[in-house]
């Protein structure tokens, strides 16, 4: 009886194995023929905000055929993670996925970076940045509406630990900026001092806005919004020359 149990648990352990191999032949044999083919084409897709596109679907085409092309090569033959890194370096990429679908279609998705604001340096050079402080050139195909920071001082790529702590600043404030609506309309632009305190320049009054660094934006823009709301909504917007929010809880109007 146990001869008889041990014999069929030995055919059902090689039925399995048999299955097992029989699959993985498959799968190779899978694998190798779709290698054999070759690349009926390629489609594009680009993340990104829906209205503004600093990259097309040309630029990443181009850099497609700089490659050879891509349709009627082996798929065998292509250095997916190589042609990913070369996409990569375009400065507008933030990432780059490439794969062939069951189809043999080449699928390329691209992440592009996004800017946060616009900075002018007092050389008078001007660039954009993304939200990790990463310098981005402007465009010719689109200009977008950001905040405006005038008077950024280091023309370096990599920045000190005192302006990589206003570059922080300055990605901070234009988040803010960019989802309070009111805000984004009042605030023309954003000198930043030589101490790197800011002054903001509004669209509406005469007065200048003795903003301090970045501590505490949040409050200090609501303490704001509570003194037009309050104040200047009875004076007229025009009464006073400055308005001092660097010191907490506190907003000092200068006529």
């Amino acid at each position: 009886m146990k001869k008889k149990s041990a014999v069929r648990r030995l055919i059902l352990v090689t039925f399995w194995l048999c299955i097992a191999a029989g699959t993985m032949v498959l799968l190779v044999a899978a694998m190798n023929s779709q290698s054999n083919k070759t690349c009926k084409g390629y489609a594009i897709r680009i993340k990104g905000k829906v209205d503004q596109w600093f990259l097309d679907k040309k630029d990443i085409a181009s850099l497609l055929v700089v490659q050879g092309g891509v349709q009627g090569k082996p798929i065998k033959s292509f250095d997916l993670r190589t042609m990913e890194n070369q996409l990569r370096n375009n400065v507008w990429v933030k990432d780059a996925e490439l794969y062939f679908d069951n189809s043999r279609i080449l699928q390329v998705q691209v992440e592009e970076r996004m800017p946060v604001a616009r900075l002018f340096t007092v050389t008078g050079n001007s660039f954009y940045i993304d939200s990790s402080g990463e310098k981005l050139p402007l465009s010719d195909k689109f200009s977008a509406r950001l905040p405006v920071f005038t008077g950024f001082r280091s023309e370096k790529d990599k920045l000190n630990g005192a302006d990589s702590v206003l570059m922080r600043d300055i990605i901070n404030i234009s988040d803010y900026l960019v989802h309070d609506d009111f805000w984004m309309a009042q605030v023309s632009q954003i000198d930043i001092q030589p101490d790197r305190s800011f002054e903001i320049i509004p669209v509406v009054g005469n007065h200048i806005i003795q903003f301090g660094d970045g501590t505490d934006y949040e409050k200090k823009f609501k303490r704001l919004l509570l003194f037009y709301q309050q104040v200047l909504s009875r004076t007229g917007m025009d009464v006073y020359q400055k308005l001092n929010v660097r010191y907490a809880r506190q907003v000092i109007a200068v006529k």
